[in-house]
């Protein structure tokens, strides 16, 4: 398998259809370069109020894109299949039947279709200041490329929540993330790392990158895009397979390699899979 993992810059797209070109561009790069698997961070979409609100205002920034939620997801669906790609559309503010606000990630396949990933624990400002709602527990996406989990930037950080996921035969983990400041990003990118260990797994980071000086709620946004894997036989001793430059926007390539995953947990130096104690269960959902 050959991800590519988009850290996304924060610049105002001057219209709807450049919004969606740039990620076109980033699909056709991604397949061009013999990725299968396309990731982009948490609140991309909210990239795309930059078409429409020229002023900070959290709350009109969040209608617009809420507003534009299930035509841009369409759109994505589209495109991922015109790409033949799987890709992780970050995650995108959307309205529930009920009328809640979730953070939602889009996980999409080759031949479009669309299955979700919530968000399950809120951050301050999302509970606080835009009140979205706490999301569906974790699930698993059995694709064509193995069996994936998505944790959404926060979630990382609560072990349970990944756990769950490997218990139920994920071996890479998708974190799209949008952290403020480096000691969030850190929160995210050590539990990221923490997750590879404990779980003998992948975990991929993705962040949205950059200042918006025209934005409220994506004003300011660090990190660099990485692979995460166990510290141990047949990884890199430091766990970093693959890692992006910092703050700046572009793909990065790495290769999950699956069977080491599997060597590791049978005759790794340590069982951190076998040994961890048991976890509830988690639904397993086919995305093809």
């Amino acid at each position: 398998m050959k991800l590519a993992l988009a850290a996304f810059g924060v610049t105002p797209p001057p219209s709807r259809a450049a919004f969606l070109t740039r990620i076109e561009r980033l699909a056709a790069q991604a397949a061009l370069g013999g990725a299968q698997l396309l990731v982009l961070p948490e609140y991309f979409s909210m990239v795309l109020a930059g078409a429409a609100v020229k002023s900070p205002d959290i709350m009109a920034e969040l209608a617009f894109v809420v507003d534009e939620a299930e035509e841009l997801v369409a759109d994505l669906a589209a495109m991922a299949k015109r790409h033949g790609l799987y890709l992780l559309a970050g995650s995108v503010p959307m309205r529930g039947a009920e009328g809640k606000i979730y953070n939602r990630a889009p996980f999409i396949a080759p031949s479009g279709h669309v299955l979700f990933q919530d968000k399950q624990a809120m951050t301050r400002f999302e509970d606080e200041e835009w009140h979205i709602a706490r999301g569906a527990g974790p699930r698993v996406f059995d694709t064509e490329l193995g069996r994936i989990g998505v944790s959404i930037c926060y979630d990382s950080e609560f072990p349970l929540h990944v756990r769950a996921q490997v218990a139920a035969g994920a071996k890479l983990i998708l974190t799209p993330c949008c952290t403020a400041s480096l000691a969030g990003f850190n929160r995210v990118r050590l539990s990221a790392r923490a997750r590879a260990v404990e779980n003998q797994c992948y975990v991929a980071v993705v962040p949205l990158v950059g200042n918006a000086a025209w934005s409220g709620s994506i004003d300011t946004n660090t990190g660099h895009s990485a692979l995460f894997t166990p510290c141990d036989t047949g990884f890199p001793p430091d766990g970093v397979a693959a890692a992006g430059p910092m703050d700046e926007p572009g793909l990065i390539f790495a290769a999950p390699d699956f069977a080491a995953i599997d060597n590791v947990r049978a005759a790794g130096t340590v069982l951190n899979h076998r040994d961890w104690p048991d976890v509830p269960p988690c639904p397993v959902v086919a995305l093809a």
